[in-house]
């Protein structure tokens, strides 16, 4: 399937109403909410999603779809040890490591195998989705929580990839390698902070 910059973007207006809801305080609309602004809600999962979008339409072909999969399948499982209860050490640190070595891939343009790429944003994801498991409300229902994230995360996927496609159809592709160092840089502070 071939990737243009208007199909992502019909793709992503396509899916807005999806999430729109007049009954905001029915505990399915109040799970689906508070799961899809969790993504949204913090720097460093939000520079996470779009790194993993914009580092796959930089590396192009099967990486454009595969990558950004492997993330969100990952991140479901992750998800489920999270409001099951399950521990996972260092989750906060693997977010913020996850910030700084997208950053990283992004600005160093590095082209990994797809299955490589892939099993490493997993591992990501992993940290990501156990940290919004975990913050799921108590009066949330566990699948609209779950598909609040998940959708979040894909638009947020979505939009790297229409920045990194843009990027490159523009030819500025400079552009993205300092959008990657800015988010490294974050991902550093985040490290440290």
């Amino acid at each position: 399937m071939k990737f243009t910059l208007k199909t992502v973007m019909t793709t992503l207006l396509l899916a807005l109403p999806v999430f729109a809801s007049a009954h905001t305080g029915v505990s399915t609309a109040s799970g689906l909410s508070h799961g899809f602004g969790h993504p949204l809600g913090g720097l460093d999962h939000l520079l996470a999603m779009l790194a993993v979008g914009l580092w796959a339409a930089q590396m192009g072909g099967r990486a454009i779809w595969a990558v950004p999969c492997s993330f969100v399948l990952v991140m479901i499982a992750g998800g489920v040890l999270g409001f099951t209860g399950v521990a996972l050490p260092w989750v906060e640190q693997g977010i913020a490591v996850s910030v700084l070595l997208l950053g990283v891939l992004i600005a160093g343009a590095f082209r990994l195998p797809v299955l490589v790429s892939a099993a490493l944003v997993g591992v990501f994801a992993l940290f990501h989705g156990h940290a919004h498991g975990a913050e799921m409300p108590m009066t949330a229902g566990a699948i609209s929580y779950v598909s609040g994230f998940v959708a979040a995360t894909a638009l947020l996927h979505l939009a790297g990839i229409a920045s990194g496609l843009l990027i490159h159809k523009t030819r500025h592709d400079l552009l993205s390698r300092v959008a990657g160092g800015a988010i490294a840089m974050v991902g550093v502070y985040l490290s440290i902070a």
